[in-house]
């Protein structure tokens, strides 16, 4: 029985030096967490071997639960990315993300050319952008992603800005001032991962008609990033907030 559990942490090291590979970084967002469950599991593989029967069976049925509560949430975050949203919208809100000085970060732009294709194919829909000035960054995410629209095509007074959000609650919050009633017909673009999380949040909000428009994420931190969504989903759960 233990063999698994130290198949299973020498796996969490491998993807780990992967991300650090791949990245460039050590300390990548979310990272050390592999590090952490892969000596999660080593402990449990000790345990498990010179532990009792008794304590074996303890030992795995937890396990068993929690991993059937990771993919129960997994199939819902899964669900919510999956959806295609409704044609004709009153209006979508491109939720931000960080802006290296002026560059666009992988996540952010990846998420604009969603929104951009959205609006392609439904010109008539108006576009918040959504996002304030953090740490490392020149200007605000708003004005980026403003600037990157109209680069591509999106006119100007298509675009509303919302320039004071540090987090994707603020960022849904403050941009209810720019949308006409909060019971339009309202699409949230933001990386797939992000999507059901972000519908969540404008629910309790007070948003009434929303739907996610899903944008890829980078396939190699793909792995990465749904295991940080289901903690901050758990978090919201477990919370209510």
């Amino acid at each position: 029985m233990h063999t698994g559990f130290i198949v299973i942490g020498i796996l969490a090291i491998v993807y780990y030096l992967f991300i650090c590979y791949y990245t460039r970084k050590w300390n990548s967002t979310f990272a050390a967490f592999w590090i952490v469950f892969a000596v999660f599991n080593f402990l449990l593989a000790a345990i498990v071997h010179f532990s009792p029967r008794w304590l074996q069976y303890i030992l795995l049925t937890l396990n068993f639960i929690a991993y059937f509560v990771f993919f129960a949430v997994q199939v819902i975050i899964c669900s919510a990315m999956l959806t295609l949203p409704p044609k004709k919208l009153d209006v979508i809100i491109v939720l931000g993300a960080q802006v290296r000085g002026k560059k666009m970060t992988n996540s952010l732009k990846r998420r604009l050319d969603r929104g951009i294709e959205y609006l392609k194919e439904n010109p008539e829909t108006r576009v918040v952008v959504s996002g304030g000035q953090g740490k490392g960054e020149d200007v605000t995410e708003a004005f980026a992603m403003a600037q990157y629209l109209v680069s591509h095509g999106i006119a100007e007074e298509q675009i509303s800005l919302e320039e004071k959000s540090r987090n994707t609650y603020e960022n849904l919050k403050y941009s209810a001032l720019l949308v006409d009633s909060m019971d339009d017909r309202i699409g949230i673009v933001s990386n797939n991962f992000h999507i059901y999380r972000s519908l969540l949040l404008g629910r309790q909000i007070g948003y009434t008609r929303l739907y996610g428009i899903a944008a890829g994420c980078n396939p190699i931190l793909f792995l990465n990033y749904m295991v940080r969504e289901f903690f901050a989903v758990m978090r919201m759960y477990l919370t209510k907030e």
